[in-house]
């Protein structure tokens, strides 16, 4: 399934701090991130719940979008 997040990674540092929180939470998955998009767009291809794993995580918002 697509997961598609609107988020708060809008830098080189942001976007490496959850770089590394995906590969731990998501090491099967494939995702990215659109950093030219204005709302920082997180996709992610995954058979997991990735929107249970991803609310309230330490490094970044997200916000799933429909």
């Amino acid at each position: 399934m697509i997961y598609v997040f609107k988020t708060s990674v809008d830098s080189q540092s942001k976007f490496e701090s959850a770089s590394v929180l995906l590969n731990e939470l998501l090491p099967n998955s494939l995702w990215n991130f659109d950093l030219e998009d204005c709302d920082n767009i997180l996709r992610v291809d995954s058979e997991l719940n990735v929107a249970a794993l991803l609310e309230d995580n330490p490094v970044f918002d997200c916000i799933e979008l429909e």
